[in-house]
């Protein structure tokens, strides 16, 4: 594996770097500061993708035959790790990096004619139906059943956790339309106008007073045979293409960039003994762990490019393994942040945060998101698939299962 970039590359971050300090202007940034949340909020999203998008460079992954700016994978890295420390907005990921890639790989030229286009400009917002109440890490268990009649499918059930689905205009799901044979083999993908009567959403609020979440109800929902993606009874095996992309992904620039800034914020908070929190041994021990955490992060995505770059998939087996220790070491960076806010962490700045927010942070600017981060961020180990299937995934490639 190579370490070090080529020239090349290193122009080429020098081009991300510039275009950055020109596109991330300052209101953009503060605005950021007050994200709590997965993703940005809609508001601010919407801003930074159309950005994104006028530059050509909205769908880092994306080869140039679809509007992308087929980046070599090492640029793919750059241009992520860039974005990343420089701590600009997370965009949702489930048109850009889930939907449209399982279109390029399974969809109709039909389907790829009218839905990747939009994808890319932004005027589709898409959420994702997979998890169920009784379904979650455990997916095959689905219950959320599809009928054919005629050319629609006729959709009764419920969908949870389904991030932005308030802000969404399109929905890709997964349905069953057979209970003969295994579980998996009778699971269909579809992709769902949000505006089609019989659906409702119910808002979920988050314990960090978020509105990301919420739960679907399909109350007789048709959908043309023609949105499906694959064959009927075949979803299952477009799913599993699509959670190699939710499952990996860059995790290590943008955890180093929220590490820098509890660093920064610890030069300026004091210790009990009055000095900066930063000079505090016992503190600066627990920075250097997370460090050299996110150093193994780092050198296990370099592994990956490397193998992309070789034209190697991703497979489940390193999917898994970067969403593991992604998610669990993102926790602890959180962690520190709210021990290093100390009583600050204690009131409640939900009315400073969030898109549009006019309210006045409780203490200094620093402390206004550690608290929501901390909890949000407790879901990470669970969406996505938990650590512990992710575990399992790993431990079954060991043994060659």
């Amino acid at each position: 594996m190579k370490i070090s970039f080529a020239p090349e590359d290193l122009a080429f971050r020098d081009e991300v770097r510039a275009w950055l300090d020109e596109a991330y202007t300052p209101e953009l940034r503060a605005a950021n500061a007050r994200q709590a949340g997965v993703f940005a909020d809609a508001g601010l999203n919407r801003l930074w993708h159309r950005k994104l998008y006028d530059r050509g460079w909205v769908a880092p992954a994306w080869p140039k035959e679809y509007g992308g700016p087929g980046f070599t994978a090492v640029q793919r890295y750059i241009f992520d790790n860039e974005l990343a420390e420089a701590g600009a907005p997370s965009l949702p990921a489930m048109g850009i990096q889930m939907c449209g890639p399982v279109l390029m790989g399974y969809g109709t030229e039909e389907q790829k004619r009218y839905f990747l286009p939009r994808i890319l400009s932004g005027e589709h917002y898409w959420c994702q139906g997979y998890s169920e109440p009784q379904a979650g890490s455990d997916l095959a268990s689905l219950q959320t059943r599809a009928v054919r009649d005629g050319d629609d499918y006729v959709i009764n059930g419920t969908k949870i956790w389904t991030t932005h689905a308030q802000y969404a205009n399109w929905m890709f799901l997964l349905v069953r339309t057979s209970t003969e044979g295994k579980p998996q083999a009778g699971i269909t993908f579809l992709l769902l106008d949000m505006a089609t009567p019989g659906l409702s959403i119910r808002p979920i609020i988050s314990m960090s007073g978020e509105h990301e979440v919420n739960q679907c109800f399909f109350d007789n929902v048709r959908v043309p045979v023609k949105n499906r993606v694959g064959e009927e009874n075949a979803g299952w095996t477009v799913a599993k293409y699509l959670l190699e992309f939710e499952r990996g992904g860059s995790y290590a620039a943008r955890i180093r960039g929220m590490l820098s800034r509890v660093k920064e914020a610890a030069a300026l908070e004091r210790g009990d003994d009055g000095r900066p929190l930063i000079a505090d041994p016992a503190f600066r021990k627990k920075v250097a762990e997370l460090e050299v955490a996110v150093t193994a992060v780092d050198l296990t995505e370099r592994r990956v490019i490397s193998g992309l770059s070789n034209k190697r998939n991703v497979g489940d087996a390193t999917a898994s393994m970067l969403k593991l220790i992604g998610s669990e070491t993102q926790q602890k960076v959180t962690e520190l942040a709210l021990e290093m806010c100390g009583n600050y962490a204690q009131p409640d700045q939900r009315g400073a945060l969030g898109w549009g927010a006019n309210g006045t942070v409780v203490g200094p600017d620093y402390a206004a998101t550690p608290t929501a981060r901390y909890l949000n961020t407790r879901a990470a180990t669970i969406f996505g698939g938990s650590s512990e299937v992710q575990r399992n995934i790993l431990a079954r490639t060991a043994v060659g299962l």
